[in-house]
Formats: C-alpha cells, structure tokens, sequence
C-alpha cells in the first residue's frame, strides 16, 4: 500500500480556480460501475472544505473541489478507508493500458480451460461409466479451480473491496453466481452425483469476460480523441538559464517566466510569446486553420502548435496545467463526467440494482425450494437471475453517448466542457448571437488611419493597449512603436464604454462617444464613431471595418429552417447592428450593456423559451451565463471562454448548427439506450425467474445486452464520419462595422 502523499504536494499539482476555490484531480483505477461512482462521491462530498467531487468512469478519475483557503482535506486516506486505492493524477498521453492487458490475459485462459472443459463434459452427456464420470468431474474440478482464482479475480477483488467496507456493487451478485455455480459441481462431484456445472461456470466466466473487456475496449476506442490530443503535449524543453546555460526540463517543471529555445520540429510546451526568432506554425489545432501562420517577436503561441520551419526564443507566459492544451484536454473529460437528467436517472436506477437483486435471487430460491422441493435446481436458477440482472446495460447507456459525443464534436473542432450541456443543447429553441468576434471575426482593421494625425494616433494606440479588445487591438496594431513610451497613469476599461487615461492633468476616454464627449450635439459623428477625447473634447474619432464570419449567413438560415428563432444582440450602435442583422433576415437589439444582454436572455427565459447564447466578449459573460446553454469561440476572452459550455475551434460559425444537431441526435440515442436497458431486464428477468435460463445463458444474454448498448452508442460515431466543417468562403461577404467599446 502506497503512503499518503505530503499536503504539500497535493497543493503542488492542485490549481486555483474561481470563487476561492482549489481543484485537485486523484486517479482511482478500482472504479467500475455506477455504486464506485456514488460511494467515492459521497465519502469526498463528505468531507470539510470539499464542495464538489465527480468522478469520470471512462478516465477512472475524480475531480475534487476545495476551499483553497484550508489545508488540503485527506482524499488518498478517506478513499482508502471505504476500499479504493487512489494516487495523484498525472497526465501520460503514452501509458500503457494495463487493465486492457489484465483482462486479455485472463480472457485468454479462461477460454482455454473453457473449451478443455467443454471437451470433457461431451464425453460425460455421451453416456460415461460413472467411474469415468468422476474421473472428468475431477479433471474439471482440478482446471476450473485454478481458472476462477486467476481469471475470477477481475470480478472478485471489486467484490470483496466492497464487501469487506459494508457495502455491495455489480460485481458481488456476478461473484456469488460464479462462485455457487462452481461450489455445487464440486458437492456433486464429492458426492459422486450425475451432474456438475464446471463447464458452466467456468464458461459464465469466460463470457462474462467477454462483456467486460469489450466494455473497456469500446470505451477506450470511444475516448481515442482525448488521449490523441494528450500526445500533442510536449514532454519538456530546453529552458536558458540565468547564468547561459540550457537544461532541460519536463513541462510539468516550466513555470512562467522561464525562457525557452524552440526548435523547428518542435511543439509548443506551453502557453507562451515569441521574443527572438521568426517562423512559421501549424496552429490547426487551435483554430482549424490548416495554412501555416507566421511567428514573430511578439506572436502569441498556444501549447500543442508546432514550430515547422525556424528555431524560436520565447518565454513562457503560462503552467502547463494552466495552458491551452490542457485546458481543452480539461474541457473533453468535463464532457463525460457531466450529469444530465438521463444520466442522473440511470445513475439511481445502478445504484438501486445491488439490494434488489439480491431480494430478487433469494425470492427466487425460496419460491423454487417450496414448489419444486429440489435445492439443486433451485440454486441454479437463483444463479441465473443473480447473473442476468446485471444493470452493466443502464450503467453504460448514457456515458458511451456522452463520449462518443464528445469526440464527434471534437473532429468538428467543437469542445464541450460540461458533459450536461449536451442535453440542455438539444431543448434550444431560440438563438441569441453576439455581432463583433461571434458573427463578424473580430479581427478589424482601422480604415481612417491615414486621416488621423500620427501624434493624436500614437496616443490613441497607447490607450488602445492596454486592452484586448479587438478593435483596441486593431488600433494599436496601426501605430508604430513610440521611441519614448507615452507616460500614461490610471489607466482602466469600463466595460460598454471604454478606455480612460490621465496624461498630464488632462483625462483621456476612447470609446463611446456620448460617455467620452461632453457635449455631443454639435457633432457629426455618424451615430457610429468610437472618439477620444481629451477633457470631454472630441480629438479623433475612428472607423473599422470587419468581415462576417464564414458560414454565418448559412448558419443563421440553416438555425431558421430548422424552426429556431434567431436574434442579433449587441452592444454597438443602431447603424451596423440593423446592416448585418436586416442581411440575415432576424431581430435585433443594438446598444446593449452587458447587462442589459443578460437581462433579455432573462426575460427570454421567463417566457417559456431556452436561450443558446453565442458570445465572445468580457461584456458577453453575464449573458453566457444566465443562458439555457452557450457556445464561445477558441478567440473568446478568458473570462467569457470558461463561462461557455461549449468552445469552437474553427473560425466557421457551422460549429453552432453542427453542435445543436449532434446534442439532439445524441438524445435520441440515449433515450433509446435507456429503452433497450430496461426492456432487456423487464424481458430477460422474468424468464429467468421462471427457470428458462441456465447460468451460461444469462451471462450471454448479460453480456450481449451491454454490447448492444455501446454499439447503439457507436452508431453516433460512424454517422459523424461523413461530416467535414465548412470551410471559409472566397467570397465571403465584407461589410464595415464601427467599433463600440461594448462588443
């Protein structure tokens, strides 16, 4: 048994996360079914400081959220007091799958006394002497026993686990049928009795290793997509260090700050920003663009991009816990371990199995004893039942769609971070887009620079950055770099206003025109000029022009065919708010602060309707928030990217209709999971109880049952393989919006 790790090292791998909060992730490789999922999360639900534990079946791992403002809570000890061996989870895009190699090894033998088995008990139904009987019963004994003691214990370890701290999951009635199977052939055959079960029992192993290890294999194919982005991590790199030499160290070791020598051939270890070099990366992986995109001093690189073509200096700007990679990598786990509705459902139904199966198989004995009198018999078929009623179909009819979902998204460049989102997705009926950075890229560009004086346009672009809005963005990117910097003080954003700065005794604003000009009625500004002013006078105004993202017309026209509302809400002016929206055909509501966003989607919501709320911006925070569901892209700001459900990699505004209509799909099929799972016990257990089924029957059925489930599931997958996203368009439309501060 492992020691407990130092709290020191907890809070090591552990990371801030909003609202005071820690998060620490353990892997728990015992956990296999529904009753490990409710055990863990209640034994670390219970302890102080923990508000939320969930545990991810297919990654056999539990993240725990704590107060970060206590000492870390004992979660490797609690986990091992109710029989689960627990460690830190690290991240090994190349480990091997030692649970898949266990139970081919035992599959493996398990077949082979199977069969040898099955060879002996032909001569024993052709009519054997009983001498010669015996002698084959305890050939059989002598290969079943040392069978279910190595093959057995992927089934009795969980069961005695269990067992032995008070508590009961799929695997102790699996167990105790097994087990009985054997106990009476061996009785018969000590006895010198007509009839033995070895090839039964042994057989009812083998196939329920069968089930089980298609299970783990399907899960493992299903989840292929994580583990591929897993490998796109760089290992380490090569850090300077302050005296000039170069060390390499592991990405889990590189902290903020250091400096890194990139080599050409080499991907990005983490987030970080070039400041010697030029180059070019495939940065496909974030933004679905396939065209290398050049590398310079000063160019931003996410973690997973490679470096094709020059050596590059760079200094790291982010943990390799906090980087993109792994932020994504986050976001396709969250997706599993979500809890829906559908998943809740099943999820009591698994943990109601055990005590009911139980009650089930005894009410079956007894019934058996007082109608038939003969215990053999009646043991047989309580056997059965014990097998049959195992609930392995319900426990998997919603996570296999959940994961199989979850990488067909994934393919189209769409990440989930809530495994829930999937089902709230799918009940949308209105949709509410942002303008700037959601239908239109966000990526402007100043058309009126040439018209502004470069001393009043260098002044402007040294407000500009200090912000990362896309249109502040745009204009400091048209203003050389000053010889001597401009002596700024207190500067600040207000959020669906502007930028405001002191120079000197004077106040600077850039933004809105009636926030930064005093008086406005003597101006001709367009009702749609960004100003800055000086005092409360009017200096500069600016105007940009911006591109419709691609696929944004076929997107919105698409959402409209299939029966969902569609409106435009944003926070710039009158005039490019109604010239884009009145293009597409829907409402709109243009001048809106951030939270007047939020209070429509609310007032929608009061009405009857689910929102999915698309947005971009800091200002769209509340917004995405307070929605049904919502969706952001890759470009989005931090803030407004973690408060999304859903994240689009690509710059095709497709990924919306593509999302919305793999959630709907995916709810078809979980429905039909849960159908095929309870239809299965409702028509397999009766026959059972009735004595219809043998024991090797019921693990058949049992395990067939499961199959059918992960393959329904699987049918998601292999429909999502003729979709490819929609590139952008030669032609895609061009139209001149004017900044607003708010957007």
């Amino acid at each position: 048994m492992l020691a407990a790790p130092d709290p020191r090292e907890v809070l090591l791998v552990s990371r801030t996360i909003a609202g005071g909060l820690r998060q620490t992730d353990l892997s728990v490789p015992d956990v296999h079914c529904g009753a490990c999922i409710r055990t863990v999360e209640r034994a670390l639900g219970a302890l102080d400081g923990v508000t939320w534990a969930r545990v991810n079946l297919s990654t056999k791992r539990v993240t725990i959220k704590w107060r970060a403002d206590a000492a870390p809570p004992p979660f490797i000890e609690t986990l091992r007091n109710v029989g689960y061996e627990a460690h830190l989870f690290e991240v090994d895009g190349d480990a091997t799958d030692t649970t898949l190699s266990e139970l081919i090894r035992t599959l493996a033998v398990s077949g082979f006394a199977a069969s040898n088995i099955m060879l002996l008990s032909v001569s024993v139904w052709s009519g054997a002497e009983p001498a010669t009987r015996d002698l084959f019963h305890g050939i059989s004994a002598l290969i079943a026993l040392p069978t279910l003691t190595y093959s057995g214990r992927v089934f009795f370890r969980s069961a005695w686990q269990a067992l032995r701290h008070g508590r009961t999951n799929m695997d102790v009635p699996i167990s105790l049928g097994v087990l009985l199977a054997f106990g009476m052939s061996l009785y018969e055959t000590v006895i010198h009795g007509p009839h033995a079960y070895f090839d039964a029992s042994v057989t009812l192993l083998f196939f329920l290793l069968i089930g089980r290890t298609l299970d783990h294999m399907m899960r493992e194919r299903a989840r292929v997509a994580v583990k591929g982005l897993a490998r796109l991590a760089a290992r380490g790199a090569l850090v300077l260090q302050s005296d000039g030499a170069q060390t390499y160290l592991p990405v889990g070791e590189i902290t903020p700050g250091m400096i890194i020598m990139l080599a050409a051939g080499e991907r990005v270890p983490v987030d970080s920003q070039v400041i010697k070099g030029l180059s070019e990366l495939d940065v496909s992986l974030v933004t679905g663009e396939s065209v290398p995109q050049p590398a310079l001093p000063g160019s931003v690189l996410r973690a997973g991009t490679l470096n094709l073509t020059g050596p590059l200096t760079i200094t790291a700007t982010a943990s390799a816990n906090e980087s993109f990679l792994a932020e994504m990598l986050r976001m396709m786990e969250a997706a599993e371990q979500g809890r829906s509705v559908y998943r809740r459902i099943a999820d009591r139904a698994a943990g109601l199995y055990a005590p009911v199966v139980h009650l089930t198989a005894a009410i079956t004995l007894v019934g058996w004893l007082i109608v038939s009198g003969d215990a053999h018999r009646a043991i047989t078929i309580a056997v059965a039942v014990l097998i049959i009623t195992c609930p392995c179909a319900l426990g998997l009819a919603v996570p296999m769609v959940q994961v199989v979902a979850a990488r067909r998204l994934f393919e189209n460049g769409i990440m989930i971070k809530d495994g829930g989102a999937l089902e709230r997705l799918a009940e949308v009926d209105t949709v509410v887009f942002d303008k700037t950075g959601t239908l239109t890229l966000g990526n402007p560009r100043v058309v009126n620079a040439d018209t502004i004086a470069p001393a009043t346009l260098a002044l402007a672009g040294a407000i500009a950055a200090y912000s990362r809005h896309p249109y502040s963005r745009a204009l400091a990117a048209v203003v050389p770099m000053a010889p001597v910097p401009i002596p700024l003080d207190d500067v600040s954003e207000h959020p669906g206003y502007g930028m405001e700065a002191r120079l000197g005794g004077s106040v600077l604003r850039l933004g809105r025109s009636e926030w930064a000009l005093a008086d406005t009625s003597n101006m001709d500004l367009d009702g749609s000029s960004v100003v800055l002013s000086r005092d409360g006078q009017c200096v500069a105004d600016f105007r940009f022009e911006d591109r419709l993202r691609a696929g944004a017309a076929e997107t919105v026209g698409e959402l409209k065919r299939d029966g969902l509302a569609v409106e435009v809400v944003s926070g710039d002016r009158e005039t490019p708010v109604r010239m884009l929206a009145s293009g597409m055909g829907v409402p709109y509501f243009a001048g809106v602060l951030p939270g007047g966003k939020a209070a429509h989607v609310a007032e929608l919501a009061s009405a009857g309707k689910k929102v999915l709320m698309v947005g971009d911006g800091l200002n769209d925070t509340p917004a995405l928030m307070a929605a049904h569901a919502s969706m952001a892209p890759a470009s989005a700001a931090d803030v407004g990217r973690n408060a999304a459900d859903l994240v689009f990699l690509r710059e095709d505004l497709s990924a919306v209709s593509q999302a919305i209509a793999v959630s709907r799909e995916a709810g078809h099929l979980v429905r039909q999971n849960l159908a095929l799972a309870v239809g299965y016990n409702l028509i397999a257990v009766p026959i059972a109880i009735m004595g219809h089924v043998t024991p090797l029957v019921a693990a058949i059925a049992m395990s067939g049952s499961s199959i059918v489930v992960v393959a329904n599931a699987l049918r998601l997958r292999r429909r999502g393989k003729s979709e490819k996203p929609q590139g952008a368009s030669a032609s895609t439309p061009r139209m001149v919006v004017r900044m607003e501060p708010a957007e």
